[in-house]
């Protein structure tokens, strides 16, 4: 069905167009795609299926959907005991040794099954849809067999299936050693690529290969390893590289075509100028940063300087982020990254579909791009990074289908 979406203040986020409301805008919806988004014109009914859907937006605020482009959403258990005891003075190297950690997170989510999986990962993903998301990134990484990571990786192909969300899968076998790989971490990454990322691409539930490039996590020959067998493989790659320390992660994914490098707390000037040589996206995850109360900043002046594409992202998990809210990501981004407004918007729409390969397909309202919009109960975009909690959504638009949403919700 044709749908026009009139009587609109439409945001584009278009390079040549950007920020800057269009006034008395119309959206023309053709087969789930876009036809025309601009001023509104004169004699449009002439011009359009005289059964379209014709919806009067009242003057409503329409961006693009925003991208939710890093989180964990697939997961079992729960870690607000480990929250409570940091907070009481217990160390982390305390609560691991007693089975807590990211290693309880493996056991409950190998044990629990796809529907309990899916039940739960769609009661976190009605947060991020209250935000305006009209797709996310979903990845694996808590079941470190190759059992239990495809399990995770169909149960986020199963919430995509859903109307009114896309999804984006990526394989996060690489997140962290499970504990029958004690001491042999090369021999896990050999699992990994031999038959982990072969079985995911030959089911088609991956998009992209992630992998913890860290002290804690994997060493930046073991990250090579995992991004060169990914693109064999045909599957894009990114990185979790920078968080707590430099070990050049980021410079090494981009040099290798990634699409995105997430968290860079430590990125050095090196790592930028291979960011930028590549045009590979910074996913910045202030939520990760405001829960372990970081100090470390990533180099926001640096990125913007060199031209660096940033993106913002929830990077929903149980440990380091349990929020569920790409709003409050934004506002997070403006009061401790000193990002403005604009750069906020970007990175939860054109800058985020950059990070997920999806530059072509959504993240800014024009011709030819799917039909994935937000419309808002807002006077100015300005106020989507500077208010939380309220419920200004009035409906998202996925591939053209209008889902409103209930302010009981």
């Amino acid at each position: 069905m044709e749908r026009i979406l009139t009587n609109l203040k439409l945001v584009t986020m278009e390079p040549e167009r950007g920020y800057q409301i269009i006034d008395n805008a119309m959206v023309i919806i053709r087969q789930g795609k876009i036809s025309y988004a601009g001023p509104q014109q004169a004699n449009w009914q002439d011009t359009v299926d005289s059964q379209a859907d014709i919806v009067d937006c009242k003057q409503a605020m329409v961006t693009p959907g925003l991208i939710d482009c890093h989180t964990h959403l697939v997961f079992a258990g729960n870690r607000a005991n480990e929250f409570e005891q940091r907070l009481n003075g217990v160390p982390y190297e305390d609560i691991a040794k007693a089975g807590g950690g990211i290693l309880s997170t493996v056991r409950a989510t190998r044990a629990a099954t796809e529907d309990e999986l899916f039940a739960l990962a769609s009661e976190r993903l009605a947060g991020l849809k209250r935000d305006g998301v009209t797709t996310v990134e979903i990845k694996s990484g808590y079941g470190l067999t190759t059992e239990d990571e495809l399990k995770m990786l169909r149960v986020a192909r199963r919430i995509g299936e859903q109307a009114d969300i896309k999804v984006s899968t990526t394989l996060l076998a690489a997140h962290a050693l499970p504990p029958e790989y004690a001491g042999r971490s090369d021999d896990y990454i050999t699992l990994v690529c031999d038959e982990i990322i072969p079985a995911a691409a030959k089911e088609n539930l991956a998009d992209s290969v992630d992998v913890f490039c860290e002290g804690i996590g994997f060493s930046t020959a073991q990250s090579a390893r995992v991004f060169a067998a990914a693109k064999a493989h045909g599957l894009m790659i990114k990185g979790h590289t920078e968080q707590l320390s430099n070990l050049g992660g980021s410079a090494l994914a981009a040099r290798m075509g990634a699409t995105s490098v997430d968290h860079i707390e430590y990125l050095d000037e090196a790592g930028v100028e291979a960011l930028a040589a590549h045009n590979t996206v910074a996913t910045l995850l202030p939520g990760a940063f405001y829960f372990l109360r970081e100090t470390q900043q990533p180099p926001i002046a640096q990125l913007r300087e060199k031209g660096v594409p940033m993106a913002i992202s929830t990077d929903f998990n149980p440990g380091t982020s349990p929020i569920a809210s790409l709003r409050t990501m934004m506002n997070m981004a403006c009061t401790f990254f000193r990002l403005t407004p604009e750069e906020c918007l970007r990175g939860v729409t054109a800058h985020a579909a950059q990070a997920l390969g999806l530059s072509e397909q959504c993240g800014q309202i024009r011709t030819g791009m799917a039909a994935d919009l937000a419309l808002w109960n807002l006077d100015s975009p300005a106020e989507l990074s500077y208010r939380m909690g309220v419920p200004d959504l009035i409906a998202r638009v996925v591939d053209g289908n209008l889902f409103y949403q209930s302010k009981n919700q």
